[in-house]
């Protein structure tokens, strides 16, 4: 049997990554002689993020456009050749049977170039409201793997495939882990744990809300664990001096910090919904109103219609948050509700699933 080889492409953010690396440690189960390569963006954290986890990385010199007029737009198609011209000879040199794109400007530049060359490819979208990468890479590409529905309304439905997802494995069973999270954490059994999570880079709206109604949820008889970001920990670590409060940066074991949570506080990225739902845990999603298309608050949206969790707009913060998180976690009912229903949205098999549509164009 031939060497498979796999080209990987996606970055910018943990969102785009962390599933491009996920689909490549399924294939390298199910082909385990495979070589894979991936691309993307030069000075962004892929390039650290994916050998360290044991993948070779090639960097390309592109940039998203800005939404004001700067330099770095006026660079922008200078370094689309550059990424477009690389990409080819990257191409030409692995010779992949497929090419897998996750998001970002450097999957945009690979799967441009894989398609022109007659090669396979495959977009991972995992927002409810596609980015304009894939959108362009839409018409040309053999198959769509999303995590929502009706996605028809941008991509070609005869492409489509509603997979979900992928999420860490070490999410799919955390019930059990409950004993063992609260001694890793040191939290206390008989109080209940509310966890705040701002994404990887932290979200200074979200600690702004916190910092200002700590005291209120404190009197609610809440133990909080607060992942307030890399960029704001020299801001906020001083609340670690409060009983039952811990500011973390970041968090290395999710698994452990939602086993420990009974409401999560949380933005809306595509990663953080999908994992939220494997966990099943109450909900109250903030979106960042910052990201492109507004995409988080368009996924939190597609949850919350199936009356899977709360959304509060960061302009309602000040006048809807107290109000409507006293309502949700006094009243047992709702929150259980909300427990059940967001579980009923995971699609736990996703990274299986979308391996079984990329084997199908070797």
């Amino acid at each position: 049997m031939m060497e498979k080889r796999f080209i990987i492409s996606g970055g910018g953010t943990g969102g785009h990554i962390y599933p491009a690396i996920a689909i490549a440690n399924e294939l390298k189960v199910q082909f385990p002689e495979a070589k894979f390569l991936f691309v993307g963006a030069k000075d962004k954290m892929e390039m650290q993020k994916v050998p360290q986890a044991g993948y070779q990385i090639k960097g390309l010199w592109i940039a998203g456009l800005q939404r004001k007029l700067t330099l770095h737009n006026a660079m922008f198609p200078l370094k689309l050749a550059s990424s477009l011209i690389n990409s080819y000879f990257i191409l030409r040199k692995f010779k992949p049977n497929v090419v897998i794109g996750t998001g970002g400007f450097a999957s945009g530049a690979v799967l441009k170039v894989a398609s022109l060359m007659h090669i396979p490819t495959v977009i991972q979208e995992q927002n409810s409201y596609p980015g304009i990468t894939n959108k362009l890479l839409a018409k040309k590409a053999n198959s769509i793997c999303v995590a929502y529905e009706n996605l028809d309304r941008f991509f070609p439905k005869e492409k489509l495939h509603i997979t979900g997802n992928p999420v860490r494995q070490d999410l799919m069973e955390v019930v059990s882990k409950k004993e063992e999270a609260l001694s890793y954490f040191n939290l206390e059994v008989s109080k209940k744990t509310l966890l705040i999570l701002g994404g990887s880079l932290g979200a200074r709206r979200i600690n702004q809300l916190i910092e200002k109604e700590l005291d209120f949820l404190l009197h609610l008889d809440f133990q909080i664990v607060w992942q307030c970001g890399k960029h704001y920990l020299n801001e906020y670590s001083k609340y670690n001096d409060k009983e039952n409060v811990q500011v973390l940066a970041f968090i290395d074991r999710m698994d452990l910090v939602y086993a420990a949570a009974d409401v999560v506080i949380s933005r809306s990225g595509a990663s953080s919904v999908s994992e939220l739902c494997i966990v099943g845990k109450p909900t109250i999603f903030i979106p960042s109103p910052n990201v492109s298309e507004d995409h988080q608050t368009k996924n939190a949206k597609a949850i919350v219609e199936r009356g899977a969790a709360i959304l509060i707009k960061e302009t309602d913060l000040e006048t809807e948050f107290k109000i409507v998180f006293e309502a949700v976690i006094k009243d047992k009912g709702k929150l259980q509700n909300l427990e059940q229903n967001i579980k009923r949205l995971a699609l736990p098999n996703a990274t299986k699933a979308i391996v079984e549509e990329i084997k199908k164009l070797i």
